[in-house]
């Protein structure tokens, strides 16, 4: 049952829709243009708003649904929902349709905390909303987010488990986020 439930999360974080979406309604190839990253900050510089808005709900969605799914059926086992949580968002950051290159994992670890720690998942999309309301810029907002995540976790995590996956996705996105951490270093960064 373990292994079935973390391989429907890593398949389901491996459903690229950014990529789907701007091919079948725009016509393009979201990695080519913009950053050439998957996830919604770059298809709503590519495609729009509202485009945007759909991926960034949609990879949050495939992210919550099979952890929800986990917490389900087996809800004594809260390592398990760990594994699907954190199955679901490397599925995302390595799907195995684009020969593991995919996003930053931003959405569907908001979508795996909105099911384990939504009040870590609500304070991290506060935050998120304020850095960029204030600078503009998608990075920093997230790593801001991705902080607060950890430490609300701490706080307000139902399982220990859960605080420690917090920790471990916000690990995650600093790596993913390399080279805009440099980008901010350096005062490059690209503003929305």
């Amino acid at each position: 049952m373990t292994l079935a439930l973390v391989l429907l999360g890593y398949l389901a974080g491996s459903i690229p829709f950014g990529v789907l979406l701007t091919r079948w309604l725009r016509g393009v190839d979201v990695r080519q243009s913009g950053s050439g990253n998957i996830g919604a900050t770059n298809v709503t510089r590519v495609a729009g708003k509202k485009l945007g808005a759909v991926v960034l709900v949609l990879d949050a969605v495939k992210g919550a649904l099979p952890v929800a799914l986990a917490m389900r059926l087996v809800p004594e086992l809260p390592g398990v929902h760990v594994l699907v949580a954190l199955a679901a968002v490397l599925g995302h950051v390595f799907p195995v349709w684009l020969k593991l290159h995919g996003g930053k994992g931003v959405a569907t670890a908001l979508g795996v905390l909105l099911v384990l720690v939504p009040q870590a998942a609500l304070a991290a999309g506060l935050v998120f909303i304020a850095i960029f309301a204030v600078w503009r810029v998608s990075s920093l907002g997230s790593l801001a987010a991705g902080a607060t995540a950890v430490g609300t976790s701490a706080l307000t995590a139902r399982a220990p488990e859960y605080a420690g996956l917090s920790a471990v996705l916000f690990a995650l996105m600093l790596w993913t986020h390399r080279s805009n951490i440099h980008r901010l270093m350096r005062r490059t960064e690209r503003r929305f």
